[in-house]
């Protein structure tokens, strides 16, 4: 009888213990569809972690951006985890405002992730932040119309071929594009693409002295081809049209070609959401010859602030969210086919997801083909695919942009808008103190 009272101080110790060790960490994510899915499946990892209570801040894209970038160039300590991207990662592990992640557990398996993901994320060897969802873009084509056109789509096609396809499968009587490309300006729109094409054909943003290079023929045979193919097969009103309006017009069966964004496969191949469904046929993006694919890579990641005070309890969220556990989890509620894709090697080579997922296999091959520590032909200072991951680019991008979507609208040239974007780029690196 005389235990009674010292259990009961032991638990009142033990009770009082865990008020004071239990941890909210504030979460700052995008409402993106996986993203929302993960917030409604977060009683899994409040069980297991039942210190730990979690608190969202679900935002819209360019409101995060806003948001989690002026909080940690602050210093203002509102998140201890961040949903970043490709983009952010190396510039602010650069900048040490983002702490390793060195202890995601024996089971977390870091080597299970996509080498190009995993590359894209790290710096000096250090992983900075963890994958949530990853991308590449590839071919969308329609297979009936390509038929139709004498061809055969190879799975690794040339620019050549595209556009030799893309103007036979051209109809305008019967309001068929051959091809549907990004032309709406922006450094996530149209540059993310012509970035990203560039590349197969040689062109690079700066050369090793971080001297911009759009005086260079590279760079005019990129810009002149692309204006050249979308006027000959490209949508009217081109130069307005991002990835949402090409979506819609790849659905409604008026592309023949799509050029985009790998996310896009599971809603083209929707019968609830497309015309044209069951007609759909993917390939990599296009080359030049010269050892570089026209596609990008981009992930949303999860990464704690150099200044959170919860960073142990911070990292053992991330653990959980971009583990292959919680794949398993969501695929036991959800299915397969609903699961964050573009992460880990395991995922594609899962017969439950192959099965659900018939653009899997092109999808990883695009992702591995995207290397953004050696994006371009020629060398670079800079990592990045369809971005070069230094703070100017995001500015400099949509100038650029808006340049090269007036010369595919017709209202300034191909010569015009490149030298317009050298000398603006070239203004803006030296203020910044490149050269």
């Amino acid at each position: 009888m005389k235990l009674l009272p010292l259990f009961s101080s032991a638990l009142v110790l033990a009770l009082g213990s865990t008020a004071y060790a239990e941890t909210t960490l504030t979460i700052a994510t995008v409402n993106n569809g996986d993203m929302v899915r993960m917030q409604g499946l977060t009683d899994d990892f409040t069980a297991k972690n039942p210190d730990i209570k979690l608190q969202w801040v679900t935002l819209e894209e360019n409101i995060l951006r806003e948001r989690v970038t002026t909080d940690i160039a602050t210093k203002g300590g509102q998140f201890d985890v961040m949903t970043i991207g490709t983009y952010e990662v190396p510039i602010w592990a650069k900048n040490s405002w983002l702490l390793p992640l060195e202890n995601l557990g024996d089971a977390y398996d870091v080597n299970d992730l996509l080498p190009a993901i995993r590359g894209g994320l790290s710096a000096d060897g250090k992983l900075y932040a963890a994958p949530f969802y990853g991308e590449s873009s590839f071919i969308m084509y329609r297979k009936d119309l390509m038929e139709k056109a004498g061809l055969t789509m190879p799975d690794a096609p040339t620019w050549d071929f595209v556009a030799d396809a893309a103007r036979k499968m051209t109809d305008r009587a019967a309001d068929i594009n051959g091809i549907c490309l990004r032309g709406k300006a922006g450094w996530g729109e149209n540059m993310a693409f012509l970035t990203a094409m560039s590349n197969s054909f040689g062109a690079r943003w700066f050369d090793e002295a971080w001297k911009p290079q759009f005086d260079q023929p590279e760079w005019k045979s990129t810009l002149q081809f692309y204006v050249d193919l979308m006027k000959d097969a490209g949508p009217v009103g081109a130069s307005s049209n991002g990835f949402n309006e090409n979506l819609t017009l790849f659905q409604q069966g008026k592309c023949g070609m799509w050029i985009d964004a790998t996310v896009a496969a599971s809603f083209v191949t929707n019968a609830k959401e497309s015309t044209v469904a069951d007609k759909v046929g993917f390939a990599l993006a296009p080359d030049k010859g010269l050892g570089k694919r026209g596609n990008w890579l981009w992930a949303w990641s999860l990464a704690i602030p150099a200044g959170s005070q919860k960073a142990e309890a911070a990292e053992k969220f991330i653990s959980w969210a971009t583990s292959k556990d919680y794949l398993a989890l969501v695929a036991g509620k959800e299915g397969w086919a609903n699961v964050p894709p573009g992460t880990r090697t395991s995922l594609y080579s899962n017969p439950e997801y192959q099965a659900a997922a018939p653009f899997a296999k092109m999808t990883l091959d695009s992702i591995n083909a995207a290397d953004p520590t050696h994006p371009t032909v020629k060398p670079v200072p800079y990592t990045g695919v369809q971005f070069v991951a230094i703070p100017e680019f995001a500015g400099m991008a949509t100038t650029v942009g808006q340049l090269f979507s007036a010369a595919l609208a017709g209202s300034t040239s191909v010569d015009d808008a490149l030298a317009q974007a050298q000398q603006t780029v070239d203004r803006e690196m030296k203020s910044a103190g490149y050269y």
